[in-house]
């Protein structure tokens, strides 16, 4: 199974521009995830479509691999509600907020830290080159959303993941020497065409 992280957009009723927010979910493929999709954003009527996704297989040095909670043992269990005691690295979803001067616009920078605590990954998403070049006086960069995608059900999971996906799953986090960072599919995807 795998962590995928989804750019969601339509043009709910009554609007006049495209609205977008962004989904998670566990799945083999991401064609899987349709219904799932389409019940995260019920006011959009079924007309979503997506704008880009991301298999999360490797954040910052860890690799992100997906386990049935039925399958860890008791140990394997122990250790993840000690990890909740920010030893091991859980990855944090944060949306970065900017503005370029002369825009009528609020730019987003989307991404997912690894880190031992929230206060350790807002320090390092305010080290990226969005949060320092989009801002001007009087319209400062800020950090919109914070959530936790955890390695286990104890911080903020649930507040990304269905309810359905974590009493199935457990993301575990491992420290790896890969680089390697993950393919961004980005452009115009409709849900049938998956």
């Amino acid at each position: 199974m795998k962590l995928f992280m989804v750019l969601i957009g339509c043009k709910p009723k009554g609007r006049h521009t495209e609205q977008h927010d962004v989904f998670f979910g566990i799945a083999n493929e991401i064609k899987e995830l349709v219904p799932e999709m389409k019940s995260f954003w019920p006011e959009a009527k079924n007309k979503i479509h997506l704008d880009g996704w991301r298999e999360v297989e490797y954040v910052y040095n860890q690799k992100v691999t997906i386990v049935l909670k039925s399958d860890l043992n008791q140990s394997e269990q122990n250790n993840a509600a000690l990890s909740s005691n920010d030893v091991n690295p859980k990855l944090f979803f944060i949306n970065l907020g900017g503005y370029k001067q002369n825009d009528l616009e609020e730019y987003h920078y989307k991404l997912i830290i690894a880190a031992n605590d929230k206060s350790v990954a807002i320090k390092q998403a305010k080290q990226t080159a969005f949060f320092k070049h989009t801002h001007f006086a009087g319209a400062a960069s800020h950090i919109d959303d914070k959530y936790g995608i955890d390695v286990d059900d104890i911080y903020e999971l649930e507040d990304i993941l269905s309810e359905e996906f974590k009493s199935k799953y457990a993301i575990v986090l491992s420290p790896c020497t890969v680089t390697q960072e993950d393919e961004l599919h980005i452009g115009y995807f409709k849900l049938d065409k998956l």
